[in-house]
């Protein structure tokens, strides 16, 4: 197939695009990928349409067509995509799912021991169609101790299996998982071609929200994302926080409103959010400090509520 053609929506990974079609056209495929870098910078396109080129080697252009439409609607039967999820009455849900049935949130999802027994499963079968299988690892870094150390055993005997995972880092991830894998960087964007993708994915009214551009570091997915999570928090609680609370009860109100509003995920995104409006205010390096701190502790699930009237009560008494 045309595999410059399979990557044409995917803007300013070249470099990555160089790599990835090398390896296509000389057929030397490695057994794992780690795509990483800042989300929202086309990895997950990227997965998608490697996985359809790998996929659809040697097939009719009806076929990839049709395998096309099938990876987008993730139902090929050769290719599995994991995501992390929560623990819901027995239950794993993806993000979109726990969104989906008004489930609250108050901890991260993680990919489980038991989703990657899934992978196990779906290797150990041969290919349906295809000469091989692929398996998509979204969020990688979400791994938990256990699930981390079962798949590197199955990395290592991948069989007929392609593994792609995809990470914030290298780092992020277990080091002996890195060493396992072919390393595809993807960098930041210019403002450019930021520009031009939200233009093309119908987000121009974006580039009238400087902040929200500069919260997204040169990710055009981080910068919708940013853009979505501000607008999902009310017009009242947007504007007191745009400045830090002038009483301890002010503070406690607040903290309060933010801990019954808004779910975990929303909360550390405000923490970034905050850090560059408190900067911007007045380039005070103690409040940014205070604001990492917060997000240290709701990461190690302190109780949001506590976390929040402790950094605005330290706000107020700094």
């Amino acid at each position: 197939m045309n595999f410059l053609e399979s990557f044409g929506q995917l803007i300013g990974q070249d470099k990555a695009i160089e790599f990835l079609q090398g390896a296509l056209n000389s057929y030397r495929i490695a057994p794992a990928y780690l795509f990483a870098g800042a989300p929202g910078t086309g990895r997950s396109l990227a997965a998608n349409c490697f996985a359809l080129s790998l996929l659809s080697i040697d097939q009719s252009a009806q076929k990839q067509q049709l395998n096309k439409e099938r990876i987008l609607a993730q139902n090929h039967p050769d290719l599995l995509i994991v995501e992390a999820t929560y623990q819901h009455q027995g239950r794993l849900l993806t993000t979109a799912e726990a969104t989906a049935a008004g489930v609250k949130r108050r901890a991260l999802p993680q990919i489980r021991l038991e989703q990657i027994k899934q992978i196990c499963q779906f290797l150990g079968r041969p290919p349906l169609e295809s000469s091989r299988s692929v398996v998509i690892i979204q969020d990688a870094e979400a791994m938990t101790e256990g699930a981390a150390n079962a798949l590197l055993k199955t990395l290592e005997e991948p069989g007929l299996g392609i593994f792609i995972l995809i990470a914030k880092s290298p780092e992020s991830v277990l080091s002996t998982l890195v060493s396992r894998c072919q390393y595809i960087p993807f960098g930041r964007l210019s403002d450019s071609q930021i520009k031009n993708i939200l233009q093309l994915k119908g987000y121009g009214d974006i580039l009238q929200y400087s902040d929200i551009i500069a919260l997204g570091q040169g990710s055009p997915g981080e910068t919708i994302e940013a853009y979505h999570q501000y607008q999902a928090i009310s017009i009242d609680l947007r504007l007191k926080l745009n400045q830090v609370p002038t009483s301890l009860l002010d503070a406690l109100k607040l903290a309060k409103t933010i801990d019954q509003e808004l779910e975990l995920e929303t909360q550390l995104w405000l923490i970034g959010y905050l850090q560059q409006k408190y900067w911007q205010m007045s380039h005070n390096p103690s409040r940014v400090t205070a604001l990492e701190d917060a997000r240290r502790y709701l990461l190690a699930y302190v109780q949001p509520r506590l976390v929040w009237e402790n950094l605005y009560l330290n706000l107020f008494l700094s």
